[in-house]
């Protein structure tokens, strides 16, 4: 059924008309300035060719193309919202590249469980090593050969290169997934990875350092007057941190004012703490 659904849409975009560039300017321009839904539509469906051409190209990344031109589509309203046609500019030229980033987005989501590409680079080895390696093994032996020069070739760290190879070349595998198939009691692949914690004795540490030295802070608020510490409520101890401009406004002061009354109330509360606190190197604030 999804089969024969999939055949329908592509038989339809195929038959589509291309469009003269001068009816592709007057519908751009019809939703550019009106928002004239029936024009949007009319130029959409005459470039779903594109999308399913670009389609094709990632089939090879075991996704269903049904969904890789549902991604595509999107991209290509993404193109139209954005779309000035007094550049003059064809629409499938500005369309493929939001047409292919929708869908190489989409494929880096789905491809593994692990969400890999998150910089530029990253993306051109994921979408470019796989042909390269191809290439490079006819002509090199070793992987280490291959990932030397796919990382000169590709501008990317020879690591990232191996990662990316070890990523493409297997599956993903569960870390619940036991280290032998032997007995009941094999370990999980979980229980090897170091856990980037800190010891539990030193995370209690610091709650508790954190807890005494916020009693500390507190106390020591009473050294100061009433616009001092607003002043310090809502510059230091906010977590939306006020700025000397809305703080000037609301007390009907200058903005110079108020980083000077700050600069005073902090040397306040480091006195007080530094004297109180001698164990407190540098104070707070």
């Amino acid at each position: 059924m999804q089969d024969r659904a999939e055949r329908k849409l592509i038989e339809k975009a195929m038959k589509a008309p291309y469009l003269a560039l001068e009816e592709e300017q007057s519908l751009a321009k019809r939703w550019h300035k009106k928002q004239d839904q029936q024009a949007l539509h009319h130029l959409t469906v005459a470039h779903m060719r594109l999308v399913i051409a670009m389609a094709a190209r990632f089939r090879n990344f075991g996704l269903p193309v049904a969904d890789l031109i549902q991604e595509g589509h999107i991209g290509l309203l993404e193109a139209a919202a954005r779309f000035d046609p007094e550049r003059g500019v064809r629409f499938s030229t500005y369309a493929t590249w939001w047409i292919r980033a929708s869908m190489q987005d989409y494929v880096l989501r789905n491809w593994s469980i692990v969400r890999g590409g998150t910089s530029s680079a990253q993306k051109a080895l994921f979408f470019k090593f796989r042909r390269l390696r191809a290439k490079l093994q006819k002509s090199m032996g070793s992987a280490s050969e291959i990932h030397e020069e796919a990382a000169k070739l590709l501008g990317v760290k020879t690591a990232d290169v191996a990662m990316m190879d070890a990523r493409l070349s297997g599956p993903d595998l569960s870390l619940n997934a036991p280290m032998r198939d032997e007995g009941e009691a094999s370990a999980e692949r979980m229980e090897f990875i170091p856990s980037e914690d800190d010891p539990v004795d030193e995370t209690v540490e610091h709650m508790i350092d954190g807890e005494r030295r916020a009693l500390w802070l507190t106390d020591a608020l009473d050294v100061l007057d009433t616009r001092e510490l607003k002043i310090i409520r809502e510059r230091r101890l906010s977590d939306e941190g006020a700025t000397l401009e809305a703080l000037g406004t609301a007390l009907g002061i200058s903005k110079e004012r108020v980083r000077q009354i700050e600069s005073r109330a902090i040397e306040k509360l480091r006195s007080v703490l530094s004297r109180e606190h001698p164990a407190l190197s540098g104070g707070t604030a």
